[in-house]
């Protein structure tokens, strides 16, 4: 999902519901997940979009 940041991938899990996971693999040291949310319609809200955004910058201002 690069409108989240470089390298955001995502998990799309289909069951009785729609869910997303939102991950940064691209560092040797672990993977981080950055947001898990349920997909009511088609396009990502803005606000899981916005959640996914600011978990990257925290997690690239920490390392």
């Amino acid at each position: 999902m690069p409108t989240i940041g470089p390298g955001v991938r995502e998990i799309r899990i289909h069951t009785a519901g729609e869910y997303r996971v939102c991950y940064v693999a691209k560092f040797a040291e672990a993977i981080y997940v950055l947001h898990v949310f349920e997909k009511r319609t088609r396009k990502t809200s803005p606000r899981d979009v916005a959640i996914g955004r600011q978990r990257y910058q925290a997690l690239i201002a920490l390392r």
